[in-house]
């Protein structure tokens, strides 16, 4: 029987909560639809939508399942990620024969994990195991759920296309669902680097998603730049193109996943979780809305301040105004709906 053995040996974060390294914009808003009694089942219901079962046997039938006698390392790495994050049960993974590189964890009930060929031949091992990291840190955050959402959404907004007004409103919550995907990757960029431990191999994999597999021919230092110039930007042009290059994506560019990594790094967050300083998921209860709010809102606005873009210079001011109103929004929906949740059950116990 095969053994765990990996080469180092890495921090065990006990009872991290998805908080730790949630993005404040994707924390912000996971935290206030958790927060609603019942949201959570609602989307499973709408996850119904879509048979996971169907999907299951899908990668059963057409992918190999990794285990001890099949990509052995890989299962390593998983088993190392789920250990590492404090996850109970270590996800299937598989892998699919496809030359474009990509990862996804699927299913709300009993999440799973596809690599596809493309990006396992284009890693190395280190690399590989941010990837699972980052995969494992959707399913630990429940996004699998709200992304099911999501499709379901975008789904619906092609059948209703037709008709202005519902197309458009459809389009206004895509839009801002896919703004929340992104933030979500950022987010799993930091559960990937906390998984493997290494953050040269979480740059070195983020690189290699943009430029391919020739790594001596690249510099990360030389990346960061193009971030920075990329975040910089040029005139309000170049600023409307790069909103309107977002829109129907779900992925950050992999320059802005780099520059955010990499100020997670610096600004010392990573080294403070790995020193044990970080929320535990027994405390998720507690957590407040209306902060989580208020810091989804302060994470643009610093965003905004670090930017030289002249389009994000005429809506930095209202940024601070946002982060007060929507915590108390947040906090006026989560105790209504608290409130009707408990006259519910009152109603249900009198009957």
């Amino acid at each position: 029987m095969a053994t765990n053995t990996p080469d180092r040996a890495r921090v065990r974060l006990d009872d991290i909560s998805s908080r730790a390294y949630e993005h404040p914009a994707d924390r912000g808003a996971l935290v206030a639809l958790r927060s609603l009694r019942g949201f959570d089942e609602v989307f499973r219901k709408l996850s119904g939508l879509f048979n996971e079962r169907a999907l299951r046997l899908m990668f059963l039938s057409g992918a190999v399942r990794v285990g001890e006698r099949q990509f052995p390392e890989v299962h390593d790495y998983v088993r190392d990620a789920a250990y590492v994050l404090d996850l109970k049960e270590v996800p299937e993974l598989y892998i699919k024969m496809d030359p474009k590189p990509n990862a996804m964890a699927i299913g709300s009930q009993k999440p799973f994990i596809v690599m596809t060929s493309g990006l396992f031949d284009l890693l190395d091992a280190e690399e590989q195991r941010f990837v699972v990291g980052h995969e494992v840190g959707h399913i630990l955050s429940g996004h699998a759920v709200y992304r099911t959402m999501l499709l379901a959404l975008i789904n619906l907004a092609a059948r209703v296309a037709w008709i202005p007004l519902g197309y458009i409103g459809l389009r206004a919550i895509v839009a801002a669902l896919e703004e929340w995907y992104r933030k979500s990757e950022l987010s799993c960029d930091r559960a990937g680097l906390l998984a493997a431990q290494d953050p040269d191999a979480a740059k070195r994999a983020l690189m290699k998603m943009a430029g391919g597999s020739r790594l001596a021919e690249m510099n990360t230092d030389a990346f960061l730049e193009q971030a920075k110039e990329y975040d910089e930007g040029g005139d309000a042009r170049d600023s409307l193109l790069k909103v309107m290059s977002l829109i129907g994506t779900t992925h950050p560019f992999a320059v802005v996943r780099t520059a955010e990594l990499h100020r997670w790094i610096e600004d010392g967050s990573y080294r403070t979780i790995l020193a044990g300083d970080y929320p535990r998921r027994s405390g998720d209860k507690d957590a407040s809305v209306s902060e989580e709010a208020r810091n989804a809102a302060n994470s643009y606005k610093q965003s905004w301040e670090r930017s030289s873009d002249p389009l994000v210079g005429m809506v930095r001011d209202v940024a601070g105004t946002a982060a007060n109103a929507s915590g108390k929004i947040f906090d006026t929906v989560a105790e209504r709906w608290k409130s009707a949740g408990s006259r519910g059950d009152s109603d249900s116990r009198q009957n």
